[in-house]
């Protein structure tokens, strides 16, 4: 039997938890990266694997089906990436925080780079969904590692950077975008001096260059050697494996995950295709997400059943664990549906109304500049003032910003960007506040797959939003009013843009008001020490 760990994060060296810091942050950084990658590359990679098919298409007909496959893509990734938060948080419970985070950086790396040699779209749906496996399970981790090994008195200022760290990773590929135009033909002529034939050259730079920059974005996975040879092992989880607690994870548990994620994949042609009654979707998401959650739970309940059995004399082992995970996915998901159904959008609005190229790419550097900030304040304030009135704050900062981002600018100048600097950062604060509060609402044993299920989950109702987007900002459209509920054309008549991305978005924000109910049943936790 080991000893306990100490209330100081298991005495780690100093040399280790700066390693394990580095490795966590980068992973988060390049996780940033990646995500705002592929809606970079996504248009011009899918015209040209869709080409067959586009060829007999009007116009109209053509941006349809290429926004069908970019929302099943975008659809796939979300819901691998709640399906990976579970299954590789399992992995670090039973196996170890660093092996599972090895494992997960790996996935994503290499699957995310081998998009760039799909032949068929359908080939980067699947490819996404793999990756994305491994970026869910990546947070999770990486926050369990940090917040295990640093003492309690660094987890605010952790968190913050963990959040800051991926939004790094959207400004730089915002930078990205806006550059790479310039700099094409100066690769062509690297590549060539590398004595790549001109087939080759040409292949890897067709369409934007789009199958180079997928390629490319394979290289964290040598961030796993890193991992392997200089990042310790969290002592809290050493000292649940010498107790023996890890051993209550079993491999055929996982089934149930596989079952969570074939409920969550059912939902995608229930939304995605435009003849399903809406009766059929509405019920059939209903259960589908039933079956999602079930099953997305279940390893954490048959743990939990080996668990108490082992220690009968304590009927009270883990007590309230299935709650919080349940009660953090609602936390977690108000923000993920917020991001999506607000500031998500805002590169493209910008784009639709801006008379210059590089609108887009200036919205999205500017929201994620103002998302560093924000992720570091967040997590700040709930160090000062409380978990609970520190998310109650910020939910109501997020819809006021967004409300003022969406209902002030109708034309493209510097109070758009000012603006949707400032939303973009409360928006984003969820990501500081959340890698500090998750961790500390469950017990070493758990704390991987619980805080997994918790930040991730919500991702599977923000990928019914994203194929359904088309169809909402159809139902905003100006030309439409007639068609519209009365109850949703009252709503409106409160907004000055009553139309398109404007009036979608803002009625969409309202989601942070079910957060400012939800965190009043949430337990509080500050100056309280991680749960052993």
């Amino acid at each position: 039997m080991t000893s306990p760990p100490s209330s100081e994060a298991g005495l780690e060296s100093t040399r280790g938890k700066w390693m394990a810091l580095t490795a966590a942050l980068l992973g988060w950084m390049f996780d940033g990266l990646e995500m705002g990658l592929f809606p970079l590359v996504a248009r011009p990679a899918l015209q040209e694997l869709l080409g067959p098919a586009l060829q007999e298409l009007s116009d109209l007909e053509r941006e349809s089906l290429v926004g069908l496959w970019y929302a099943n893509a975008t659809a796939g990734f979300l819901i691998g990436a709640a399906t990976g938060g579970v299954l590789f948080g399992w992995l670090g419970d039973r196996l170890g925080r660093v092996r599972a985070m090895m494992l997960s950086v790996l996935t994503y790396a290499l699957f995310s780079g081998a998009c760039g040699f799909a032949g068929q779209a359908w080939q980067v749906v699947a490819l996404r969904f793999v990756a994305a496996l491994g970026m869910g399970g990546e947070w999770s981790l990486g926050v369990a590692l940090v917040m295990e090994i640093w003492p309690d008195r660094s987890r605010a200022f952790l968190a913050g950077l963990i959040g800051a760290a991926a939004n790094l990773g959207y400004f730089l590929i915002g930078a990205l975008g806006r550059g790479l135009g310039m700099i094409l033909d100066d690769i062509r002529g690297w590549l060539l001096a590398m004595h790549l034939s001109e087939e080759a050259v040409a292949w890897l730079l067709s369409n934007s260059g789009w199958r180079l920059l997928m390629i490319v974005a394979a290289a964290p996975a040598l961030l796993t050697f890193f991992i392997r040879i200089f990042v310790p092992e969290s002592r809290r989880w050493q000292h649940e494996q010498g107790r023996g607690t890890t051993s209550s994870w079993a491999g055929q548990d996982l089934l149930g995950v596989g079952v969570g994620a074939a409920g969550a994949i059912a939902m995608i042609p229930l939304w995605a295709l435009d003849d399903v009654p809406l009766a059929v979707r509405l019920g059939g998401s209903l259960v589908a997400l039933l079956i999602a959650t079930a099953g997305y739970t279940y390893p954490v309940l048959r743990f939990l059943q080996r668990a108490r059995a082992a220690v009968p004399a304590s009927p009270g082992l883990y007590r309230g664990v299935i709650k919080r995970m349940l009660l953090g996915a609602c936390l977690g998901g108000v923000a993920l549906l917020g991001t999506w159904a607000s500031l998500q959008w805002a590169p493209v609005w910008a784009d639709k109304i801006a008379e210059v190229r590089e609108a887009k790419a200036d919205t999205q550097m500017a929201s994620a500049a103002g998302a560093i900030l924000g992720t570091l304040l967040g997590a700040m304030l709930g160090d000062w003032i409380g978990r609970r009135l520190a998310y109650t704050l910020l939910c109501l900062g997020s819809l006021v910003s967004a409300l003022a981002f969406y209902q002030s600018n109708t034309t493209y100048t510097g109070q758009f960007l000012a603006t949707v600097f400032v939303a973009g950062g409360l928006t984003a604060s969820f990501y500081g506040w959340l890698p500090l509060y998750l961790p500390e609402l469950f017990p070493t044993a758990v704390r991987a797959t619980g805080q997994g299920f918790s930040f991730n989950f919500g991702r599977i109702i923000a990928a019914v939003g994203v194929l359904q987007t088309a169809n909402l900002m159809g139902l905003f459209d100006a030309k439409r009013a007639a068609d519209r509920p009365a109850f949703l054309q009252n709503i409106l008549n409160l907004f000055q843009n009553q139309s398109g991305y404007p009036a979608a978005c803002s009625v969409m924000s309202f989601i942070y008001v079910l957060g400012l109910v939800l965190i009043w049943l949430a337990p509080e936790t500050r100056a309280k020490p991680l749960p052993e």
